[in-house]
């Protein structure tokens, strides 16, 4: 397979007919370019100080609370609501119109006429009316079995079970993050050249990170109530340890196709850092030592990633094998990394994967100024005065992975993608079994190319695109894809999307690895639960514990 070259000369990238291959994307890891590592590093650089500014509570923990802080010269409030909720009315589903709590992340400082506006039209979700200061909106439900734990714990003095906390990882999982826009918020050009929300989901992960501080203190303020002055405060790194949950489905997975330029920056970045980094010649002492301890982090990661699925329980299995029967790393050889990163090839698609991410952690001056090259905000172009012979080139240079799909074979289309207007979700239908093909959504990109290929027969290479569409309009998605991909190799996900052993999931964990979850927990080949801040630094302690979080494992505390 070819590689590519990035804009070093030296670097040589791994090629997109490796890397954008749904079985490797599906076994991606979090890095240090993962956005919400980076959103934490913009807060520790800015010096950000977060203050709790309202806290109405009940001592069931239902009621309002409000935290401030400033960054990058603008001044940001995460607004959030607490309140019971029915048990029969408990859905991780978008669509649910009940949670145990809604957040709005807030340009300014709200008043109490905003608190009041937020409350009311938070549930109601498409119904209700959003203003501009809304930059973000969130739904969250707890955890209840881990919730009742560890407030019950620290009423009787205690810290909760840390077994019990590692294998939850969160007492509030997220059922929804919206931005840009949705339902009225504001858009993402508001906020998008702000100092600290430029890069991409910056601001639904800031979003995330306050709801988690929420989350411990919403659980330390029941606690206190049962218990009073015996209660007792969630132990550092206890607390470090609990993220926030997430359970994402279809709904993201078209994501990927549907933004094929930014889709390219974000895998051009990761790309470029791993190729930075086999350049590396030779590492030194504190590199060294700092591998060996993150090399054994992951170790203990992995070690205690357990999930029901049974073909992510195997390819972990197979993960600990590998990593266990790993021979120490010669790191003192000549370009050890590479080396390191050759060796992985030999073994399974998640141990490349590891592998590779673990080899950027300690080299954040060389590699974190790459997070500035993945957002994308110019506008979409299209030249329809390109001629055939161009489309013919760049479908060539581009798109030549789509010819081995044998599209007449009935289970290489077999699915087709539509949203559901009951669940007003994306859906995967069955293109012999269930009707609503003729409302597909255009991700079937290797059998629109083929269509388009087989259509430009009846042209010469001179002839203008203009001339093509006006004869055959359909082809008008898939031409502005190609062009869009010329200088983009990373821009497409080269697999059949509609092919009956597509697996959605795969394109779940790529996006969410970026977001920089942990613990991909399956449910099916269609939704995943993760974890999001584990590790984390708490508020409290952005310039004392820093940016070392990746893969945290579970934390030791001593007992009394």
């Amino acid at each position: 397979m070819s590689a590519i070259t990035s804009s070093d000369s030296r670097l040589e990238l791994r090629s997109p007919d490796t890397v954008m291959r749904l079985e490797r994307l599906g076994s991606a890891f979090p890095t240090r370019l993962s956005f919400g590592r980076s959103m934490i590093r913009h807060l520790i650089a800015d010096n950000v100080e977060v203050r709790r500014t309202r806290w109405t509570m009940d001592a069931n923990g239902f009621g309002r609370a409000t935290y401030t802080l400033e960054l990058g010269g603008f001044t940001y409030s995460l607004i959030a609501f607490s309140n019971a909720l029915d048990e029969a009315n408990r859905s991780d589903r978008v669509i649910a119109e009940a949670w145990d709590a809604s957040f709005a992340l807030f340009d300014g400082v709200p008043e109490e006429a905003d608190l009041d506006r937020l409350e009311a039209n938070l549930p109601r979700q498409e119904a209700g009316r959003y203003s501009e200061k809304e930059l973000v909106i969130s739904r969250s439900n707890k955890s209840v079995r881990l919730f009742k734990h560890v407030a019950h714990a620290l009423a009787e003095g205690q810290q909760p079970d840390v077994d019990m906390v590692d294998s939850i990882g969160y007492l509030m999982r997220t059922t929804a993050v919206y931005g840009n826009g949705k339902f009225g918020i504001a858009d993402r050009f508001v906020f998008s050249d702000r100092p600290g929300l430029s890069g991409p989901f910056a601001a639904e992960m800031l979003t995330v990170w306050l709801i988690r501080n929420f989350t411990h203190d919403l659980v330390e303020h029941v606690a206190a109530a049962l218990g009073g002055d015996k209660a007792v405060r969630l132990d550092p790194a206890i607390k470090r340890h609990m993220g926030i949950g997430n359970s994402t489905g279809l709904g993201m997975a078209p994501f990927l196709i549907y933004h094929p330029e930014l889709i390219h920056n974000w895998l051009n970045a990761r790309e470029t850092a791993i190729a930075q980094v086999r350049s590396i010649p030779s590492l030194t002492s504190a590199q060294i030592a700092r591998l060996q301890t993150l090399l054994e982090r992951a170790k203990t990661h992995v070690s205690q990633w357990h999930v029901p699925d049974a073909i992510q329980t195997e390819r972990l299995d197979v993960l600990r094998a590998e990593l266990a029967a790993m021979d120490e790393p010669d790191w003192h050889a000549d370009y050890p990394l590479q080396r390191l990163i050759d060796w992985s090839l030999s073994q399974s698609v998640e141990c490349q994967e590891l592998v590779a991410a673990l080899c950027l952690e300690p080299f954040g001056s060389l590699l974190d100024s790459l997070t500035d090259t993945m957002a994308f905000n110019a506008p979409k172009t299209f030249d329809a005065a390109q001629t055939v012979a161009q489309i013919r080139a760049q479908v060539a240079a581009h798109y030549r992975w789509c010819e081995g799909f044998d599209l007449g074979k009935q289970e290489s289309q077999q699915r087709f993608w539509y949203v559901s207007e009951a669940k007003l979700e994306p859906r995967l239908g069955d293109r012999y079994e269930e009707d609503g093909a003729d409302k597909e959504q255009p991700l079937d990109i290797a059998r629109q190319v083929q269509a388009l290929m087989g259509s430009l027969q009846g042209f010469d290479d001179a002839t203008k695109l203009t001339d093509v569409l006006a004869r055959h309009p359909e082809h008008r998605n898939i031409a502005k894809r190609i062009q869009a991909a010329a200088q983009r190799p990373f821009a497409e996900v080269r697999d059949n999307l509609i092919d009956q052993s597509m697996r959605p999931i795969d394109l779940l964990r790529c996006k969410l690895a970026f977001f920089g979850a942990v613990k991909f927990d399956p449910k099916s080949d269609l939704w995943t639960r993760i974890t999001l801040f584990q590790g984390a630094p708490l508020v409290s302690e952005l310039q004392t514990f820093g940016d070392d979080w990746w893969l945290a494992t579970k934390p030791v505390v001593a007992t009394a």
